[in-house]
């Protein structure tokens, strides 16, 4: 069997998406996803321009041998383009084999490991009493685990919060340019801790609550915000201080016991080394789309299970149907498996991806279909072409550009 067509599909739906769609020479297909929110066509030009000429004829059966062959062979490792390009050419080959198996894909990482996969979902509010009714509407559909994002009291607008549909699928507006958004450490420093404050005292001790501080804090303000939030036990405080300062996480869990997840922006396992080997996080964040596909993500959990670290893969909206599917499988297979982060997509970006998997009473299940279990309607997604969107840009109230 070879790889006889690679061919990259752009498509927008409500968001932007990229896909990668493998087809050999027995007219068996393969699906990845390397979207990259905001920097979609670098990663289209890196397939088109760089990778997809180097498949044809290739055996479709040498998954290792082929992500080795990408990532070595470019001399220039690592780094989200380079990656997400990777990650769908892997995810790809592997709906390939898994299609001409027979099986769905988890069978072949292992088979299943539990019977379906615990997920959490997203509740927003501009202001508390938003917020708690957004949390009673992730509760109401089944949700078992609920991150809270609230708006800053002196702020305009805050990344997590605005453009939300009543169902919890983030409304993408395309725009030309990032919208600048202000920040204040201190007035979010001093905020936070009431809204958990208020929840709890909404919905008692035992729903698992969550919250994702976006990369905003220092070491020390990160430190602080984990400690002041013990008392109400949250089941993770995610990405407390920017990712590519490992060290600085030694300060955060030094100082408290709140769980810590972090690695939605890490790239390869070289940027967990330290995290994992001194256990200073809890969860491990990374997207099947944005770490080089099944094949490391996998790694990645083994490697994390030696020192009791759990999968939280990543996925928002900008995660195709195609990436999410990869996740699932893989939680479904894994050992350590943690928890699941699901926002669902629009009735729309399901019509152009149709899928397998099902999400019931808050759980996650991959479905029984052959490979990834997902399949693109080439047709429908050429009638909703790319548009420019970007991530905001936090401003601090000086002028000055603040962490992401």
């Amino acid at each position: 069997m070879k790889i006889v067509d690679a061919k990259v599909v752009v498509t927008s739906p409500g968001r932007n998406f990229v896909t990668l769609k493998l087809t050999t020479d027995e007219g068996v297909t393969g699906l990845g996803d390397a979207t990259l929110n905001g920097r979609e066509l670098a990663v289209v030009s890196y397939l088109n321009d760089h990778v997809t000429p180097l498949l044809t004829g290739r055996d479709p059966h040498r998954v290792e041998d082929t992500w080795q062959y990408l990532y070595r062979g470019a001399y220039w490792r690592r780094g989200p383009v380079t990656m997400a390009a990777i990650a769908a050419v892997d995810t790809a080959l592997w709906d390939i084999k898994a299609k001409v198996a027979g099986l769905p894909l988890y069978q072949l990482l292992g088979g299943a490991a539990r019977d379906r996969v615990r997920t959490y979902g997203h509740a927003h509010g501009r202001d508390l009493p938003e917020l708690l009714d957004s949390v009673r509407a992730r509760l109401a559909q089944g949700y078992p685990a609920v991150r809270i994002q609230s708006g800053v009291p002196g702020l305009e607008a805050v990344y997590g919060v605005r453009n939300t549909s009543s169902d919890g699928v983030q409304v993408l507006h395309q725009q030309a340019r990032p919208m600048v958004e202000d920040w204040d450490t201190d007035a979010y420093l001093r905020h936070v801790p009431t809204v958990f404050e208020a929840v709890r005292a909404e919905f008692g001790p035992e729903l698992p609550l969550l919250h994702d501080a976006h990369h905003r804090l220092t070491p020390i303000q990160a430190a602080r915000l984990a400690k002041d939030l013990e008392p109400y036990r949250p089941f993770w405080l995610e990405d407390c201080t920017p990712a590519e300062n490992q060290e600085g996480l030694r300060l955060v869990r030094r100082h408290s016991t709140t769980p810590l997840a972090i690695g939605e922006v890490f790239n390869t396992v070289y940027d967990y080394q330290t995290l994992i080997t001194e256990q200073l996080i809890d969860y491990v964040r990374s997207a099947v789309t944005h770490f080089g596909g099944v094949t490391p993500l996998r790694k990645l959990f083994d490697f994390a299970a030696q020192h009791q670290i759990k999968s939280a893969i990543h996925g928002p909206e900008d995660i195709s149907p195609v990436g999410m599917a990869a996740a699932i499988h893989l939680g479904l297979a894994v050992h350590n498996f943690g928890i699941q982060e699901y926002s669902g997509h629009t009735p729309l970006t399901a019509e152009v991806f149709p899928h397998a998997y099902t999400f019931i009473d808050g759980h996650l299940h991959p479905g029984q279909e052959s490979g990834l279990g997902v399949e693109l309607d080439e047709e429908l997604a050429a009638a909703h072409p790319y548009e420019a969107a970007y991530l905001p840009v936090n401003r601090l109230q000086d002028g000055t550009i603040h962490d992401w």
